[in-house]
């Protein structure tokens, strides 16, 4: 009986006492390793950088200047060689040379692909080439030869007062409206959030509407939305992960990209192996940074989750009308369609690789269902890992006959030019837009599901915040649960698994009582003797 009530007694003593205080040794541990890694983080990227040239001293910059162009010409005459690096940047070619494998060697790039939001630039690049780094990109034949074509303050204006005119095809607002070149040019710098967030937060139409994850509330937030770009955080710029050399940005965005040609990774800055906990760092084999570390996205503003193109061009007592909801998202514009929002929005996730395909324009349709972009990956591909996505749907007009997808024109200054969002009339706006394309049109035409997948990549949350492990190893609810090609515990079923999961606890608590059936009568012999 002594024997018995000893064990009871240690065994009373490791849950009050040694588990407890493992626990809170690790817990302490872990935080102490990520608040470290911040400290350092903001050691290295400090808020303000001071510029070691003062361009208010440039007399070149004194001029009174009359045209963007002649700002242009003003950089370059000092940065003499900034301008051909600009002519090599896809920034500002909205294309570059790609392999795909099935396609051979192709040029892709915004200027050419489809997407599932306003579907694409094809004539409607003075409304869409606003966030251009350009001048004058109104149609097909713009000159991307030309350096004073570039526009040097949409990255470098320090102000935050430069902006471009809406159908402007790239240029700022001129006349009366024009900006204050001369403060501008003597305030320039390193490119800053906000320059970035200029095009990037506000593509598609409206703030947050595209990624998801960029959006105007980074430009002054806290960590708990993003733990590198919040005042409390590491106070990161963008160009601190997007690293630029001679004009070339490190990072890919998979709208567009088929390959990782100078990506940035998380890794870059914490390494392959950043946990103090090995289980973790075992995980990050086949599990991406951002999937554990984003749990959601859309943490401030809504970001846009479909978009229906089929109902746009009604009207209400023969007007275009607009609908918003109780947060003032429009749901329904007259222009545009239909739309579904999402604040805190849970990512899905897929494998992917690096690498991707797109539905170029001309690709015939297969399916009830097209996908815009496909990410390539797999369990099987050992560059592959698991990475949390927005897939934003959308439902597009597809030429009936031809079966290939059919790109709109969408914008115009002025009524009667064919442009659905001034005419509203589907059928000359697919017929302009289709003969600006050069593409064949049937006249006939229907509306199809498409799915576009957009890696999640910011609004990084303190580690405190990450995923915990029921969060995938759940048997109902489990975050991983679309994942194909791998067995995860307590989130994939397997039949035979967990027959043989079963027999072995079955055969381990048989062993157990045997086991202690065995002791007990072998002490009551003892006893007895």
């Amino acid at each position: 009986m002594e024997y018995l009530n000893s064990i009871k007694k240690t065994l009373v003593f490791l849950l009050i006492a040694v588990v407890p205080v493992t626990v809170i040794t690790l817990a302490l541990t872990g935080w102490e390793s990520d608040n470290k890694i911040l400290i350092q983080l903001q050691e290295d990227y400090p808020d303000v950088h001071i510029s070691s040239v003062d361009h208010s001293k440039f007399e070149e910059l004194q001029a009174d200047f009359q045209s963007p162009h002649q700002v242009t010409a003003a950089c370059l005459s000092c940065h003499t060689e900034r301008g051909k690096e600009v002519l090599n940047n896809v920034h500002w070619n909205w294309e570059r040379e790609e392999y795909i494998e099935g396609r051979g060697v192709t040029y892709l790039g915004k200027r050419n692909l489809l997407n599932n939001f306003c579907t694409g630039i094809l004539s409607n690049e003075a409304a869409c080439n606003r966030c251009h780094i350009g001048y004058g990109w109104k149609d097909d034949g713009f000159d991307f030869t030309n350096q004073y074509n570039i526009d040097c303050l949409i990255c470098h204006d320090n102000t935050n007062t430069y902006e471009k005119a809406t159908g402007g095809a790239g240029y700022p607002p001129l006349g009366d409206n024009a900006p204050d070149y001369n403060h501008i040019t003597q305030n320039v710098g390193l490119p800053g959030t906000y320059n970035c967030g200029y095009c990037h937060f506000i593509s598609a139409g409206g703030n947050n509407v595209k990624h998801g994850d960029l959006e105007l509330a980074l430009l002054d937030t806290d960590r708990t939305v993003d733990v590198h770009m919040g005042r409390d955080g590491a106070q990161m710029r963008c160009t601190h992960c997007h690293v630029t050399e001679n004009h070339q940005m490190r990072g890919m965005y998979y709208g567009v990209s088929s390959s990782p040609r100078n990506p940035a990774h998380c890794t870059d800055c914490h390494t392959d192996y950043p946990h103090t906990i090995n289980k973790l760092n075992e995980h990050t084999v086949k599990v991406d940074c951002r999937t554990c570390h984003i749990p959601h996205y859309a943490k401030v503003n809504a970001t846009k989750m479909s978009w229906d193109w089929s109902t746009a061009g009604k009207r209400e007592d023969g007007l275009p009308y607009a609908t918003v909801d109780s947060l003032g998202n429009e749901v329904y514009l007259s222009e545009k369609g239909d739309f579904d929002w999402e604040t805190n929005a849970v990512p899905d996730y897929v494998w992917f690789n690096g690498y991707a395909d797109h539905h170029i324009p001309g690709d015939r349709i297969s399916g009830d269902t097209i996908n815009i972009n496909s990410l390539q990956g797999s369990f099987d591909d050992p560059g592959s890992r698991i990475i949390p996505v927005k897939i934003h749907r959308g439902r597009q007009p597809y030429d009936t006959h031809y079966k290939t997808l059919i790109q709109a024109k969408l914008w115009a200054r002025e009524e009667g030019e064919g442009a659905l969002w001034v005419d509203l009339d589907w059928d000359e706006a697919l017929q302009r837009g289709m003969d600006y394309a050069g593409m064949p049109y049937s006249g006939n035409y229907d509306f199809i599901p498409t799915r576009m997948f957009l890696p999640v990549s910011h609004m990084v949350s303190p580690a405190e915040e990450a995923l915990t492990c029921t969060d995938c190893h759940h048997r109902t609810n489990s975050r991983l649960k679309g994942i194909e090609g791998v067995y995860i515990p307590a989130a994939t079923g397997n039949a035979t698994l967990e027959i043989a999961g079963k027999l072995l606890v079955i055969l381990t608590l048989l062993g157990v009582l045997g086991h202690a059936a065995m002791r007990i009568l072998t002490w009551i012999r003892r006893t007895e003797n």
